[in-house]
């Protein structure tokens, strides 16, 4: 017999489903990173709470303007809104520098970096415009500033009006009186030059509030005083005084009792002792009976 032709073996097929990664696809991964971004955010305000009022402070201005102040985060104090840096003691030569690099990036600062002195006093920072005999920052016996003097005003009322320190402006000249003659003298000219800078400061940045006093020195605080006509004595002042202390406030006063609640006794007076009693003047002795007995008037004659 011919032998039974052999099974042929089953014919397997596997069928792969295309797309089942495509499923999932990388959602998980953008979920996962906002939970780390959230988890971050969340120590980061924790840290922030832990941290004193200085930093949190410091922060939050660079975050508000993190070109400008934001620099000075080690030791800035803000003060409120459109107050980025609170200058004082400490911090006072951190004013100086930035002024310093800021006054740098002025086209024609080459020109005038020799008559412009920053120095830190008792009083606060000094910025002081030094002029030459031909006139620097004000036209020669006037108080009308130059085109450099202009600028420069500019330029530091823009700065200064981002801190709520007040503001002194002093005007000085030098010894040679005024050749314009009639009453204007360097009292006026000293004075006039102050208020002049004032005003350009003013409408370019410098709060309203800030500038505090007008001081006209005439000749009367030289700055060369060996040399009384030279023209450095000439000059323009902006004092950036430190911030007051904090005043103390007045305790508050006592709570008064709540209706029917008894009101405290007050102290008793102190004990004072009556005074001594006189002593009574004694009564006059009484005269003996006999001694108190008259005798009887004799009777008439008859």
């Amino acid at each position: 017999m011919p032998e039974p032709e052999s099974a042929s073996p089953p014919v397997i097929i596997i069928k792969k489903k295309s797309g089942h990664g495509g499923h999932h696809g990388g959602a998980w991964k953008v979920a996962y990173a906002d939970f780390v971004t959230a988890m971050m955010s969340l120590f980061i305000v924790l840290w922030l709470l832990n941290t004193n009022q200085k930093i949190q402070k410091a922060v939050a201005a660079y975050f508000k303007d993190p070109a400008g102040v934001g620099k000075l985060a080690g030791s800035s104090n803000v003060a409120g809104p459109g107050e980025s840096l609170t200058v004082d003691k400490d911090n006072m030569g951190k004013l100086k520098e930035k002024l310093e690099q800021v006054m740098k990036q002025m086209p024609k600062f080459d020109q005038m970096k020799d008559n412009v002195q920053l120095s830190v006093t008792s009083e606060g920072l000094r910025v002081e415009l030094l002029e030459t005999a031909k006139g620097m920052f004000f036209e020669s016996g006037n108080a009308h500033p130059t085109e450099n003097g202009e600028q420069l005003l500019i330029r530091l009322s823009q700065e200064l009006g981002k801190i709520p320190n007040t503001i002194l402006i002093e005007g000085h000249t030098d010894a040679a009186p005024y050749s314009g003659g009639g009453d204007y003298t360097n009292w006026e000219l000293s004075t006039d030059r102050a208020n002049s800078a004032r005003r350009l400061m003013e409408s370019n940045g410098l709060g309203p509030a800030q500038v505090k006093q007008i001081r006209g020195f005439a000749d009367q605080r030289l700055r060369i005083p060996d040399d009384p006509t030279n023209p450095a004595n000439r000059r323009v002042s902006v004092i950036v005084q430190y911030l007051n202390p904090p005043v103390p406030t007045a305790p508050e006063p006592a709570a008064k009792p709540s209706p029917g609640t008894p009101a405290k006794s007050a102290a008793p007076p102190p004990s004072v002792a009556p005074p001594a009693a006189k002593p009574s003047p004694m009564p006059p002795a009484s005269a003996s009976p006999a001694a108190a007995a008259k005798p009887a008037p004799p009777l008439p004659k008859k």
